[in-house]
């Protein structure tokens, strides 16, 4: 079988691009489904040794456990603003801008910057 020859001995150098493609998208489903069944496969067979071990597969892999919860934060408001270019603000929070230490090294102070 050539580079351009499919399993079922099409040349594949003779189809058209929206066949290729067409091709493509039911190789790449194929995949997926390969992969999902191969999965369920592993996932049974884990879950029969837990089970024989007096176990669930959850329990033993930790999905049991209570998951934390991440605190999202928002954009904080802003408090300071660099004189030199209102595009550019800091809230006050984290890391000083550049402007900001600038600002403080040429003698202002905070409240200078304060919006």
């Amino acid at each position: 079988m050539s580079d351009t020859t499919n399993e079922s001995g099409a040349d594949l150098s003779e189809m058209t691009l929206a066949e290729l493609k067409a091709l493509e998208k039911k190789v790449v489903k194929a995949i997926a489904s390969y992969e999902a069944r191969q999965k369920k496969k592993a996932r049974d067979v884990l879950e029969a040794k837990a089970k024989e071990m007096g176990f669930s597969l959850a329990e033993l892999a930790g999905d049991d456990a209570p998951k934390a919860k991440r605190k999202v934060r928002g954009v904080g408001v802003a408090k300071y603003r660099n004189p030199d270019d209102d595009s550019q603000t800091w809230t006050g929070m984290g890391r000083r801008p550049g402007w900001v230490i600038d600002a403080l090294d040429a003698g202002g102070s905070l409240d200078d910057l304060a919006i």
